[in-house]
């Protein structure tokens, strides 16, 4: 006879949420810092736009080539010893940014920062996927991505206090110390949580954890990635992630605070002020996220108002709000990007429907594969908008109307892509069928 699963409960559970969420904060909060500190740094390195997007992608670009590798060692190593040890080349990476004088060292440092805070949802996710009840799931997830955005809160008004005071350098320096502070954290104090379910997990199971089980001793029977990126149904909802979504990480860790400065004319003070405003927006967008998604997914089902239709409406109000910042460059035009956080938050609901659909086999390797396009997007576009400024600039174009082109050659960019999302709107799910729970 089977014995039910055993879960986290109380203290435990919440002690767990908290270890990973201190570790994901940082992450957060080193993709979005740039975006303050993007003038000083321009200002002591001599970097020119290209440069300054390049650097900033270096991130993303360290990030998004670890996705498919952290798959299998979370799988082999569990996520405790995978997170922190991949925290320590973020930690030796913030200390290299802190130190070098030169775009080479920066860009190294950046792209360790990347690696190192790389596996800091997956790892989180593998746990709750193993250690809490399903019906926790979503509820679990939604709360990572408030601790993230409270992470990119960190780095606006109070980044924009420090630097003055000690310094871009001396920032990194302690973002050193909190990479390694975290490590060891979640290194020692989960070790008793892992060995408690470990043991409880070698227990006979549930008929359902036997079947998980059994789907991942044959999964290296199963396609792999060739057979995913291959996919109609993932290249189509890949291409929409990569550009709207990689698209937005781009803007939110560095080209909405030149956004401020250099079209709106606003200050280092006011733009950190600004992007609070916005990242706030988007973490109460988050919350709301969380409780009405569930609730119209229900209703969706019963009425056929698919997710992918929300979606849809989504992005395009986030491009035409977009289309708006470029047409009207005023200083009071700041407003726009708080519904801009709002709706763009809709893209959470293409990525839940990416994991939803694949069947169970491989469903790691499509998250892995899906996350990895988003930062392949991230990088191309943050580095693709520095280009296109000193392009226009090169053609003898203000800043400010050569970052207004810029951003209008990326809005035309997301309206090619809403169109092709939309023209295959038949392709509703991937092709691979396995037996699929």
């Amino acid at each position: 006879m089977s014995l039910p699963p055993v879960y986290l409960q109380g203290r435990t559970a919440t002690r767990v949420v908290l270890v990973f969420g201190l570790a994901y904060f940082l992450s957060y909060a080193m993709r979005a810092i740039n975006a303050v500190i993007a003038p000083a740094l321009s200002a002591d390195l001599q970097l020119s736009n290209a440069d300054l997007g390049l650097l900033s992608a270096a991130y993303f670009m360290g990030f998004g080539m670890m996705q498919l590798p952290i798959g299998v060692w979370l799988d082999r190593h569990g996520p405790r010893r995978t997170e922190s040890a991949l925290l320590l080349f973020g930690a030796v990476g913030a200390a290299i940014f802190a130190c070098s004088h030169t775009l080479l060292g920066v860009w190294v440092g950046r792209a360790l920062i990347g690696v190192g805070v790389s596996s800091c949802l997956m790892a989180a996710f593998k746990a709750f996927r193993v250690w809490y009840p399903a019906e926790r799931q979503s509820q679990l997830g939604s709360w990572m991505l408030v601790i993230g955005t409270s992470g990119a809160l960190s780095a606006t008004v109070p980044v924009a206090m420090l630097l003055p005071l000690i310094g871009w350098r001396n920032i990194f320096f302690g973002v050193a110390g909190a990479l390694l502070l975290a490590a060891w954290v979640l290194f020692s104090r989960l070790r008793d949580v892992e060995q408690a379910m470990s043991a409880a997990h070698t227990k006979p199971v549930s008929s359902t954890t036997a079947v998980d089980a059994a789907a991942s001793i044959s999964a290296s029977d199963e396609p792999g990635y060739a057979a995913i990126f291959s996919d109609p149904y993932f290249r189509r909802m890949a291409l929409l992630g990569a550009v709207h979504q990689g698209g937005f990480m781009a803007l939110q860790s560095l080209w909405a605070g030149p956004w401020m400065m250099t079209v709106l004319g606003m200050s280092i003070e006011q733009t950190s002020h600004v992007l609070f405003l916005f990242n706030l927006s988007l973490l109460i967008a988050y919350l709301g996220l969380s409780w009405w998604a569930p609730r119209y997914v229900a209703y969706g089902q019963r009425r056929g108002l698919p997710a992918l239709r929300v979606v849809a409406i989504g992005l395009s109000l986030s491009v035409l709000l977009q289309g708006l910042m470029v047409l009207l460059p005023y200083p009071q035009s700041w407003w726009l990007w708080v519904p801009f956080a709002v709706v763009i938050t809709v893209t959470t609901l293409g990525q839940t429907h990416v994991s939803l659909a694949f069947p169970t086999a491989l469903v790691g390797r499509a998250n892995s594969a899906f996350n990895l396009t988003l930062f392949v997007g991230a990088f191309s576009l943050q580095w693709g908008i520095g280009l296109l400024l000193d392009w226009f600039v090169a053609l003898g174009w203000r800043n400010a109307d050569a970052m207004r082109m810029a951003f209008a050659c990326y809005v035309l960019l997301q309206v090619f892509t809403l169109w092709q999302f939309l023209r295959q709107w038949s392709i509703e799910a991937p092709s691979i069928q396995l037996n699929k729970p």
